[in-house]
């Protein structure tokens, strides 16, 4: 299992390309891991937020490491292409936490993990950096002693969180990103961020696979590119779009009584289709 771990991590490393970004349409269970696969993703990527709400969490780490982990080791048995997997914070304030993280991550299957420096908390939103660097190169080590280079996409939500000045957070951002890529990160997630010209001077400060999350009104996949981005995230936007969908359709059965929402959808013997366990990973 060991070697085909790695040679999933390897794979999973490679598509990270500045200029021909990896798109990550990230998934919440089995069902959108297949519809994933199946409509071409090289990769895919687990949404925290997404597992956490379909099992009744808020975001923000309220679910269980176990609990999460659940989910994902059921994704990775579903599918054949590398997966990464959000970790949140690491599960835990110290780098030993982040350590047996790692290791239940590998267990579950999959290759990477999304690590977050935002803290949830208003008075101090962001972990301190050399902290938050000590806790990626816990999961580098801990990865490395199961023969495994995971693929760490470290995040800094100095954007998201709207931390300090606004015209301080780009240094803070590459400060930050620069010394989680000197800890071993592969990539730095910095999402929040939309327009291009800060896109284009994270990426060129950086100097690294940059990855943004894309959302309504952001700069296409082309624009992207020609920026050098390398990996493009949906993150719990797909979820919450199918939520609306499924709100939507309740609205229309109880106070309509009528059922246009239903036009178009994936014939059931399709979806049964792909539950099919038929040449997949078990």
């Amino acid at each position: 299992m060991a070697s085909d771990l790695a040679h999933k991590a390897d794979a999973l490393r490679a598509l990270h390309q500045p200029g021909r970004p990896l798109v990550l349409v990230n998934v919440w269970d089995v069902a959108t891991a297949r519809i994933a696969e199946d409509v071409g993703s090289k990769a895919i990527a687990t949404t925290s937020a997404g597992i956490a709400f379909a099992r009744g969490y808020p975001d923000g780490q309220k679910i269980s490491r176990e609990e999460m982990l659940e989910v994902v080791a059921r994704i990775c048995a579903a599918v054949s292409v590398p997966i990464t997997a959000d970790v949140e914070a690491g599960y835990g304030e110290e780098p030993g936490d982040t350590a047996r993280t790692t290791d239940l991550v590998l267990e579950s299957g999959a290759v990477g993990m999304n690590l977050e420096d935002g803290t949830g908390r208003a008075e101090s939103p962001l972990i301190d950096a050399e902290k938050h660097s000590a806790k990626i190169r816990a999961a580098v080590a801990a990865a490395s002693r199961r023969g495994v280079g995971i693929v760490i996409n470290a995040r800094t939500d100095v954007f998201l969180a709207r931390v300090g000045a606004e015209s301080c957070r780009l240094d803070e951002a590459v400060r930050r990103g620069r010394a989680y890529v000197d800890a071993g990160a592969d990539c730095i997630f910095v999402p929040g961020v939309t327009d291009r010209s800060l896109i284009a001077a994270l990426v060129e400060r950086l100097a690294c696979p940059v990855n943004v999350l894309a959302a309504a009104g952001s700069p296409s996949a082309a624009e992207l590119a020609r920026l050098g981005v390398a990996r493009i995230s949906l993150g719990s936007g797909p979820m919450r779009a199918a939520m609306t969908l499924f709100e939507r359709t309740a609205r229309e059965a109880l106070e309509a009584g009528s059922w246009s929402s239903l036009e178009g959808i994936t014939p059931h013997g399709a979806m049964n289709q792909r539950m099919s366990v038929s040449g997949r990973a078990t």
